[in-house]
């Protein structure tokens, strides 16, 4: 029986660059899907591009790819990415010249647009209304401040890429389990209305798009007792013509496989175990089994499909304000107290210079920082507390008012045995979210596959 071996090298943008290096070197793999993006992601990347026409990609997979050319083109291994984000034509160009550097001849593939942001007035004109899905509100107040506006697409292009024989292939804002249901089509010639099938190929895409996530990483079960973490293994899924899927790891490797690591990962970021909603088929995970059938290599059963939804979710990243955070240290003794000394007077300080802020928000490290009003108030005299005072503002200008405080407060104007992290803060830029839908015909997609 056929089987199609996926391996998932990259969970994140920042993520280990020698991951998928390890996976295409140590291990035998027909596929690496490598995810960099996420919400956020993509509206970094719009600024970086407006600063620079060149940038707006993932450059860290420019690395990766640098060190697995030699045994992906051994192996016959295709890789597939979005790490396009905003600027997919000049990570292709990137990906050619490394290409052409090589040696080597490869076909490389490429899908544009999901950058839907200059067609925005327009679809509007057409009454498509994307309210937003969790409030109803209408989007035309956030427009002024849009930064970007990218629509989650499917395996259709992806499969046509794998078609017309790319090698790798570059994306933009496809779902990230796109990436790994793509070439289960492809290899497999899988219906795209076998919702069944295609629910497999996500699943497999759902196990293996976080990296290490699944493989021992950021593991709530018994992270202590996990091996060699400082070497984890990524996550390769295998998958038979049938459907059956096995998760591993990379060979040689920390890290483990489990039924706890599986199910950490099964759970994360699900809001409806019975309806996983992704452009190509409504998943249902509800009735998941999961088994070890050898060390490192559990067996994930009982996934099923329903029709794809009629719509595709669009995310519109816009400028909601802009922050200025500062970090005080204090120390023993009633290091908390004094820490709390200088949060008021920093209150009674922005009050005076008449601070409009959209919130202020005060946490201790070591006492509430991560569970906030949940924390109980500890009775011990710490060694140290930390000071995380911060503002958010419409205006740069407001935020500035915050800067000139910092310094003063935890030198000579505040509580003893003070001093703060780095140089003088100054405010960033704070992105929101903008969650949709739109039909799926108002976007176009097109699908290239260059020689190099």
């Amino acid at each position: 029986m056929k089987t199609i071996r996926i391996g998932g090298g990259q969970g994140f943008w920042g993520d280990l660059s020698d991951a998928p290096i390890a996976m295409a070197k140590q291990d035998r793999v027909d596929y690496i899907c490598c995810d960099y993006l996420a919400e956020l992601t993509l509206s970094i990347m719009r600024r970086q591009q407006e600063r620079k026409p060149e940038a707006g990609y993932a450059r860290d997979f420019i690395t990766a790819l640098k060190g697995m050319l030699p045994y992906i083109v051994e192996k016959k291994t295709k890789v597939i990415t979005n790490a396009g984000g905003m600027n997919v034509k000049s990570c292709v160009e990137k990906v050619k010249e490394v290409i052409r550097e090589s040696g080597y001849h490869l076909k490389v593939g490429y899908v544009i647009g999901d950058d839907v942001r200059e067609i925005i007035p327009q679809l509007r004109a057409q009454g498509i209304t994307m309210k937003h899905m969790d409030t109803g509100e209408d989007i035309d107040r956030i427009l002024p401040s849009m930064v970007n506006a990218n629509v989650y697409y499917g395996v259709e292009p992806i499969v046509q890429c794998l078609q017309e024989g790319a090698d790798i292939i570059i994306l933009g804002r496809s779902t990230d389990t796109a990436m790994f249901e793509a070439p289960l089509i492809h290899e497999f010639g899988w219906k795209l209305d076998d919702w069944d099938a295609k629910a497999t190929g996500i699943l497999a895409g759902h196990l293996c798009e976080c990296g290490a996530q699944a493989t021992g990483g950021n593991y709530d079960y018994d992270w202590e007792h996990v091996p060699r973490p400082e070497l984890l293994g990524y996550p390769i899924a295998e998958i038979s013509e049938k459907g059956s899927l096995i998760l591993t790891k990379t060979k040689n490797t920390g890290g483990l496989v489990t039924p706890q690591s599986v199910k950490e990962q099964l759970i994360y970021e699900i809001h409806d175990p019975a309806q996983y909603i992704t452009p190509d088929v409504v998943a249902d995970f509800s009735k998941i089994t999961v088994e070890q059938v050898e060390r490192d290599h559990v067996a994930v059963r009982g996934v099923t499909g329903h029709p794809a939804p009629d719509t595709l979710k669009l995310c519109v990243g816009y400028l909601e304000g802009y922050r200025n955070v500062a970090y005080l240290p204090y120390s023993w003794p009633r290091a908390l107290d004094k820490a709390k000394m200088a949060a008021d007077i920093l209150d009674k300080r922005m009050a005076m210079k008449g601070l409009q802020a959209i919130r202020t928000h005060v946490s201790y490290l070591g006492v509430n920082a991560l569970h906030g009003p949940l924390a109980p108030e500890l009775q011990a005299d710490l060694n140290e507390v930390v000071l995380r005072y911060a503002i958010m503002t419409e205006t740069k200008e407001e935020g500035l008012k915050l800067t000139p405080e910092i310094a003063a407060v935890s030198n000579l104007n505040g509580p003893a045995q003070g001093c703060f992290f780095g140089g003088r803060t100054r405010p960033s830029e704070v992105f929101a979210l903008w969650p949709t839908l739109i039909p799926r015909d108002a976007i176009t997609l097109e699908a290239t596959v260059e020689e190099v």
